[in-house]
């Protein structure tokens, strides 16, 4: 018999060899750190590492699970890490709240003090100790104003129990999961607010990793893994939550339509298929990834295949949003793996490009060509003007395991990979790690969009860290116009890259506030403004016209959520036509010649 396994093995081996492409990184810039003044006139920006002087000192740390799991638990337990930006207390100073993975670890929630430092006010509100032995183990963090009362909402989701807690006016935080509804237990890598049937009310969806049924600290049998790595379908079922406005939730997944089990990692919500109703995106781990279209806030379609997004089976991460052309049209980039010699599978940039027959959006993967195809083995991944030119940039993390260095463990991951569906789904028999890395000591990317492709910047401009990054969360943390960058490492450090932009390089923002409020008739939007769009039209100097689409989301890319308000740069001497804002209730409101520079707090305007 073990001689059998070891034939099974050594066949599934040589057919991974079947996929070993070697590349040559020549996308990267040859210069190392430039330093802030050189990095600033040749890119216009610099990012400077600055979490320790702004009083973060937080150190990531994955769970322990089952000892069944000993031979490859740096494998299986390398997700975790995780970090949202948030206004909790309603002061319009941007906070961090971070996860934490291991049992008896806290979560921090970073309170903004206004003075370009931060402190941990998670255990004072409430928020911190939610990784108590036998409730699981936290995996991210998602915000919204569930009730419309002016102040958001925190979900925290986990393998395991997930949490929700009232916001108390940014005083305190309520637990309130036993009453809301939720599903006892969820082994979920990503989720997100929305409003799916425009009702004014965020509802919340919920993406399943793991099986539910597995508990990952007393497991049954250990027969749990992926049945493939292309397209396995016994992963984590979905949850879509209906908020019924009471404090509570219902679970509507089933009379919607939606019946993935596959192992989703990223998912993003927009308006996509220019319905009105908010679209999902899933990136999924060991497959294909879907697009389930909104059919009136009823009933969801999947359309992957259809809109050329479920095509190719790959290793999906993370599902973001931007546009990259300036056409007012959205962009989904989704992150896979990429290592040299190895696996090249490639990340994949959906641009739109026409319409299917049904009318949906058809997508054509642009990465190779706009040169954002090759980013390592790839975890979360965020667009934004970090340079204020005009154009959204991208921020992307990647590394999986860095341990010994010299020891890699692709040798022993490629036997597994290619194997038959019993012997993946069979932990038992997958190859001890020991002290091997598997894509460690990866240099992360930061591509500057120059209009018609990307160039990597990042250790120019002062990315220079090989953590094993897994979350990027974008926000103007201190409120001076500019892009800053959160990044989550698994078993490592929250850092906090503060950005310098070259002078004269002009922006704006738009915080929006949705019509939504308790006792108030349906037919606004909610207060988050979840889901809204703002389609910004400007010039600079006597320039073309341009324009760009942005959308507020609340959880997208990998275990991860932006600022609510909206970043636009605007390059030299601009001059801003309009903003339009697109509500998720169906309202619309044109703001003419807004000016730049400051940020404009709109409200919801009656018909």
């Amino acid at each position: 018999m073990n001689a059998i396994k070891q034939l099974i093995v050594t066949v599934a081996f040589i057919g991974m060899l079947v996929l070993v492409v070697v590349l040559n990184r020549s996308d990267r810039p040859s210069e190392d750190n430039l330093g802030a003044d050189e990095s600033l006139k040749r890119y216009g920006f610099h990012l400077a590492e600055s979490s320790k002087q702004c009083g973060i000192n937080f150190q990531h740390e994955s769970p322990v699970l089952d000892p069944k799991f000993n031979h490859i638990m740096p494998v299986v337990a390398a997700m975790g890490a995780a970090v949202s930006i948030v206004d909790f207390d309603g002061d319009d100073l941007l906070d961090l709240y971070v996860v934490n993975s291991k049992e008896g670890k806290s979560n921090h929630l970073y309170r903004n003090r206004g003075d370009g430092t931060f402190e941990d006010v998670a255990g004072a509100m409430g928020v911190a100790d939610l990784n108590r032995a036998g409730t699981g183990a936290c995996m991210g963090a998602i915000w919204a104003d569930m009730d419309n009362d002016g102040y958001p909402d925190l979900f925290v989701y986990k393998w395991g129990k997930p949490e929700l807690f009232r916001n108390k006016q940014g005083k305190g935080f309520e637990r309130v999961t036993d009453r809301a509804g939720l599903p006892r237990w969820v082994n979920a890598n990503s989720a997100c607010w929305l409003d799916y049937d425009r009702d004014g009310l965020p509802d919340l969806f919920v993406a399943g990793y793991w099986p539910e049924n597995v508990d990952l600290w007393n497991l049954e049998t250990t027969k749990v893994m992926p049945e493939s790595f292309e397209y396995a379908k016994n992963g984590g079922r979905k949850y879509l939550l209906r908020n019924r406005g009471d404090g509570a939730f219902e679970d509507v997944t089933e009379k919607v339509g939606i019946k993935s089990t596959r192992w989703t990692l990223g998912v993003v919500a927009a308006d996509l298929c220019g319905t009105g109703y908010p679209d999902l995106v899933l990136a999924n781990d060991y497959g294909v990834s879907e697009f389930f279209a909104n059919k009136g806030g009823e009933r969801f379609e999947e359309v992957g295949e259809e809109t050329g997004i479920g095509l190719s089976p790959k290793s999906g991460m993370n599902a973001s949003l931007g546009d990259v052309l300036n056409k007012g049209q959205l962009a989904v980039y989704i992150s896979n793996i990429t290592e040299a010699g190895n696996l090249v599978q490639g990340n994949n940039l959906w641009v739109p490009a026409g319409k299917t027959p049904n009318g949906r959006p058809r997508y054509l993967n642009q990465a190779g060509s706009l040169n954002v195809e090759l980013g390592g083995w790839s975890w979360g991944a965020k667009f934004g003007d970090l340079n204020n030119d005009g154009r959204l940039d991208l921020y992307l993390t990647n590394g999986y395991i860095s341990s010994a260095k010299g020891k890699s463990y692709w040798y022993d991951y490629g036997k597994i990979a290619g194997g038959l569906k019993g012997l993946i789904r069979e932990a038992q028999y997958w190859p001890p790690i020991g002290d091997q890395s598997l894509s460690g000591y990866q240099q992360k990317c930061l591509w500057i969009n120059r209009g018609g492709s990307f160039t990597d910047v990042g250790t120019a401009v002062g990315v220079t860290d090989t953590f094993d990054g897994r979350a990027v969360a974008l926000g103007d943390l201190f409120n001076r116009g500019v892009v800053d960058v959160a990044v989550a490492n698994q078993s490592g450090p929250l850092l906090l890259y503060k950005n310098t932009v070259a002078p004269g390089r002009d922006w704006v923002q738009f915080a929006l506030t949705g019509g939504a409020r308790p006792g108030r008739e349906k037919g606004w939007s909610n207060r988050s403004a979840i889901g809204a769009q703002v389609r910004l039209s400007w010039r600079q100097g006597t320039g073309p016209l341009q324009e760009q689409l942005q959308v507020i989301t609340a959880g997208d890319g990998y275990a991860s959520q932006n600022m609510f308000r909206l970043h636009f740069g605007l390059g030299t001497d601009a001059k801003i036509e309009k903003a339009d804002v697109i509500w998720p209730s169906g309202r619309t409101q044109t703001i003419h010649s807004p000016k730049s520079g400051i940020i404009h707090r709109v409200e919801e305007s009656g018909p």
